[in-house]
């Protein structure tokens, strides 16, 4: 790996990489992934991971913000498309840089150069790009909790373009230990069971959402590990405990931090279901880090009194990549060390208990967590105001169930006749499957507030449940599937064979559970990709009886 990465890095040097010069990646999750991190900052270059799932269009606007640098992609990601960049290297088949020295460029680097930009949802309706140093990294890779035996095999599982890759691929690699890296794609609950059963792994970490997933599921299939990492979102108790009771003397840590923190600030490990309240604490700052709850004078409140929660350290990063507008905003004077040191705000509430520890309240202001993914609203909103025929655009978040958020879009329309499925196709080639609203509601107005905002408590509660025109199912294998999209997706009326999964709110956790649904009732495991193939009933009921007629299983009758 180590020769590999120093002949890319060779690569690189040529084609002018350097201090702190951007250098984009798109690839399908791989080694050639871990390669390319290493390779990049041999050569004193930042890397900037392009997450695989974004729309051509995103990439090209995070390439175009990083002035279109140097881009490293494979033979998978070309078929796809790549934006618009600098120098373009393939790495599976690019001859050159075989025929380069394998001896390391020896490129000196200070701990405050940049080691990699990541790019997250921005308030101001563009990505914004967070600058992470090396010294931020391994403030992270020094924190003691790693030194305890349980992360010698980790799954990488997280799109490398996220900040828990700074986890699985530099905690692991700067311990000495090992990364299992996962297939591509989105990966179901019988996949990650068989994954973490036959490679050993030892530690992983799930966000909130497909903890969750797990827990419902299969928590079984987390017994033979030594610890489970989750956050991003508000961690569901009753997970932790369904997790624990299912895996006897099984660490659960819950994991507290965001990009700008170099992934995580605070944690609370948890191993006794009996000590478990109605909420998880984020728990404690990790090493070398510092957490205040302050008001807006920026004086700490009493404890058990909610306030902002500020994160300070060593590991708060340098800021946002080319905003300094933004960097001002977000990263502030820490009046409390006298040194000269920033913390960052992180929009957060949060309340110390009795016990010390930190409990996460909610959010102080327009962004929220999806899936475990921070998505602003205005970032979603501006999205669709470019959509012809649209005067006026709200978007909100929805709990359809504890831990559990889904997006809506209100829309005022100034053409006769608005065509929903189109709009909804315009923001899927533009936004994340994440930050795509699950619901879309026309209005004659939105709600304002006495100060002419608007009045997002006002807006009506969207209808999850609908996507097309009611048609009954004519089949057995349609009307098992109608059934179980209901009660997967939790709706509450009943489905069609029209119905689309995804435009009744579905997303990848619910698609595992989907698919986990399907195995247990025709024992056929279908991947993720079947079901964006074929999103409705009766596409995906064609599929299962193929699939039933070529493995020799039997259908259920209608009305079993």
């Amino acid at each position: 790996m180590d020769r590999r990465a120093n002949q890319l890095a060779h690569r690189l040097l040529r084609l002018g990489a350097g201090e702190e010069a951007p250098v984009a990646i798109l690839m399908e999750r791989s080694i050639d992934v871990v390669v390319a991190f290493l390779a990049v900052v041999k050569t004193g270059a930042c890397y900037l991971p392009l997450h695989s799932a974004y729309p051509l269009e995103r990439m090209q606007w995070i390439v175009d913000h990083a002035d279109r640098p140097i881009l490293l992609a494979d033979s998978a990601m070309r078929k796809r498309g790549l934006p618009q960049s600098g120098p373009t290297v393939i790495v599976d088949t690019d001859e050159e840089t075989a025929t380069l020295p394998e001896s390391d460029p020896a490129i000196a680097a200070s701990p405050e150069q940049l080691a990699y930009v990541m790019y997250t949802s921005g308030s101001t309706g563009t990505p914004k790009g967070v600058a992470v140093t090396h010294r931020d990294v391994m403030g992270l890779v020094a924190e003691p909790c790693w030194r305890n035996g349980h992360h010698e095999r980790v799954l990488m599982v997280a799109p490398y373009a996220f900040g828990v890759s700074t986890y699985e691929v530099w905690v692991q690699l700067l311990h000495g230990h090992h990364i299992v890296v996962a297939p591509h794609g989105e990966l179901d609950v019988a996949t990650l069971r068989r994954l973490l059963r036959d490679e050993e792994i030892t530690a992983v970490h799930l966000t909130a959402g497909l903890f969750r997933v797990v827990a419902d599921e299969a928590p079984e299939c987390l017994a033979g590990l030594r610890e489970v990492m989750t956050g991003g979102d508000v961690i569901s108790s009753a997970a932790v405990q369904q997790v624990m009771e299912a895996c006897p003397g099984l660490l659960v840590r819950a994991m507290y931090g965001s990009t700008e923190t170099t992934l995580f600030a605070t944690h609370a490990p948890m191993t006794d279901p009996s000590d478990l309240g109605a909420i998880v604490p984020i728990g404690r700052p990790m090493e070398g880090m510092r957490a205040y709850v302050l008001d807006e004078e920026l004086a700490p409140v009493a404890d058990g009194e909610v306030g902002e929660l500020y994160v300070a350290g060593i590991g708060v990063a340098r800021g946002y990549f080319g905003r300094p507008d933004l960097t001002a905003e977000r990263f502030v004077a820490d009046p409390f060390t006298g040194s000269g040191e920033r913390m960052y705000r992180t929009g957060d509430l949060a309340r110390w208990t009795p016990a010390g520890l930190l409990d996460f309240v909610g959010r102080g202001d327009d962004q929220v967590k999806i899936r475990g993914f921070r998505v602003e609203l205005a970032e979603v909103e501006a999205a669709l105001t470019a959509y012809s025929g649209l005067s006026q655009v709200a978007v909100a978040a929805h709990e359809v169930e504890p831990g559990e958020k889904r997006l809506a879009a209100y829309v005022v329309t100034d053409s006769e006749q608005l065509d929903i499925a189109d709009l909804r196709s315009y923001a899927q080639a533009r936004l994340p499957d994440y930050m795509v609203p699950a619901a879309f509601t026309v209005l004659t107005a939105l709600p304002l507030t006495p100060n002419g905002k608007v009045d997002r408590k006002a807006l009506p509660t969207p209808d999850f449940d609908r996507s097309s025109a009611y048609r009954p199912p004519h089949t057995p294998t349609q009307q098992t599937l109608c059934t179980v999209f209901a009660e997967v997706l939790g709706v509450t009326r009943p489905v069609g064979i029209d119905d689309s999964f995804f435009e009744l709110g579905g997303q990848s956790l619910l698609a595992m559970r989907l698919l986990l649904r399907i195995e247990l009732e025709w024992g056929l495991k279908l991947g993720i990709e079947v079901l964006f193939d074929a999103p409705t009933v009766s596409l995906l009921a064609k599929h299962v009886d193929q699939e039933i007629v070529e493995a020799g299983t039997s259908a259920p009758q209608l009305g079993q």
